[in-house]
């Protein structure tokens, strides 16, 4: 009995060393991808493909998607939103410049980048693996839900851009002192160049001149 005890051990020990071993490889390949954003991205992309091509050709699923969706809206709110949310009070983490006298600190979103494009390819991969068993196939009218949806990112995008607005931030790391840098020298070699040039030549460089200023202007005013 014991001999038979022992060999039952003996031959199920494998089997956790194998998934420690086959997630820790996943886990390495995982990290590797890291600084490789783009790739990761055209890969999401090409699941997302996928997943839609598959949803329309069993012409089904339409609260998977749906829930998909949604989870999806709540990872780019996520993603757009800082770490610290300036309306919070007493918050003894980084806070965002409100004066132009402030010192430049770069946007830390709440959901990093890496973490979001995993967890939105791995929402892809889970609800095209549900799209293989009918229990998930709920009859439903999808253009109600499609509808529903399109309401409330609409509603949710606008009190994100609100938000930004209110608290004067971008989602995204552009530094004031180099944004504003580059637009002063772009300028100046326009200027310069009206400056030498005969007055036929002045007037497109104008153009160009005003839209340069709005844009130097607006990205002042988010920063300040």
């Amino acid at each position: 009995m014991e001999g038979i005890g022992g060999g039952g051990v003996s031959v199920a020990s494998p089997l956790p060393q194998w998934g420690h071993d086959a997630w820790r490889m996943y886990q390495y390949y995982l990290d590797k991808s890291t600084p490789h954003s783009t790739y990761r991205w055209i890969g999401t992309l090409v699941v997302a493909a996928i997943y839609c091509l598959r949803v329309y050709y069993v012409q089904g699923f339409y609260i998977v998607s749906y829930g998909l969706g949604i989870y999806l809206l709540n990872l780019l709110i996520g993603f757009l939103s800082p770490l610290v949310d300036p309306e919070l009070e007493g918050s003894d983490g980084p806070v965002l410049p409100t004066k132009g006298s402030d010192e430049f600190k770069p946007f830390i979103r709440r959901l990093p980048e890496f973490k979001f494009w995993y967890s939105m390819t791995k929402a892809f991969c889970i609800a095209f693996f549900m799209t293989f068993f009918s229990v998930f196939d709920v009859p439903v009218f999808w253009p109600i839900l499609l509808c529903y949806w399109v309401v409330l990112f609409v509603l949710t995008m606008r009190r994100q851009i609100g938000h930004m607005i209110k608290y004067k931030y971008i989602p995204f790391n552009i530094g004031k002192q180099v944004s504003l840098r580059c637009i002063y020298v772009v300028c100046g070699f326009f200027l310069k160049y009206a400056v030498t040039t005969n007055v036929s030549s002045v007037v497109p460089v104008k153009k160009i001149l005003i839209s340069i200023t709005e844009t130097s202007v607006f990205i002042h005013i988010v920063n300040i």
